[in-house]
């Protein structure tokens, strides 16, 4: 089991978050990758989307970039507790941040020094941008989603996985599958993706293969499944075929149990024949 487990409260919904939204039936799926978001829906708990605050929930995106939610999960209640306040707009509290403060605040987050620097610098803009962090949140919330993803990407240190966070978590946009390393590998791994495919490509793949309403689901359930079982270097069927839950549909692109070796799907045979 992970050491990194999936909060026990849901810190992904809102208010009304923590229920299951859509049924999961991998009989009736309508493709492969619609059938493992339904296996994986077989072993983890659902939840709603959407109604985070947007702002708060770029902020603890940033923060969670290059390390995990048992790190960044801390750093971000450290930072709410000396930035935040229900009558405090958190955008004015970040931008106005001494920076070697706000560094010490999230220090527990790794990278603290370029992700303080992210922080007051993401305030600043949506202050010059939208005034405030609640006229931001109505951006996120009721603007076209593609005009949000744009508009978040232009913005530095904030990536793909970033804008599609918040696009999913705070305006609870249905379609919207982030990926992370998790998902860039298992996807790869189990040949639903090609084994070079950035993960831009991962992502294009897996919105057009699962329905919208699964793909927050698909995202949440895959980075716990990567965590439990499909592990980058130590991988659940390396050391038992049957101790994966999902070893029925995966291809194992990379991975050799015969040989104990794992290696990324990019650097199998396949993928550099198809480079060549």
């Amino acid at each position: 089991m992970s050491d990194d487990p999936e909060p026990a409260v849901n810190i992904s919904g809102g208010a009304a978050g923590g229920g299951s939204t859509v049924e999961f039936d991998p009989a009736t799926a309508a493709t492969r990758a619609e059938a493992i978001v339904d296996r994986l829906g077989e072993l983890f708990w659902q939840k709603e989307y959407g109604g985070r605050d947007a702002f708060t929930c770029l902020v603890r995106t940033i923060l969670s970039q290059n390390t995990s939610d048992k790190a960044s999960q801390p750093a971000h209640d450290a930072l709410l507790d000396r930035y935040g306040g229900p009558d405090v707009d958190l955008a004015e509290s970040l931008a106005s941040a001494e920076r070697s403060t706000l560094a010490e605040t999230i220090s527990g987050a790794g990278l603290y020094n370029q992700k303080s620097e992210t922080l007051i610098d993401t305030a600043e803009w949506v202050l010059a941008e939208f005034d405030s962090a609640s006229a931001f949140d109505a951006f996120v919330k009721d603007e076209e989603p593609s005009v949000v993803r744009e508009t978040l990407l232009s913005v530095r240190g904030v990536g793909p996985k970033t804008a599609d966070c918040v696009l999913l978590f705070a305006g609870g946009r249905g379609g919207v599958f982030p990926v992370d390393t998790h998902v860039h590998r298992i996807y790869r791994r189990m040949g639903i993706a090609p084994p070079d495919a950035d993960h831009e490509a991962v992502r294009e793949v897996l919105e057009r293969d699962v329905p919208a309403a699964k793909c927050g689901f698909g995202h949440t359930a895959t980075i716990q499944f990567g965590r439990e079982y499909c592990r980058a270097r130590t991988p659940a069927c390396l050391e038992d075929p049957d101790a994966c839950p999902m070893a029925d549909v995966c291809e194992q692109v990379g991975v050799f149990p015969a040989t104990g070796e794992v290696v990324d799907p990019a650097e199998t045979p396949a993928a550099t024949e198809a480079d060549d």
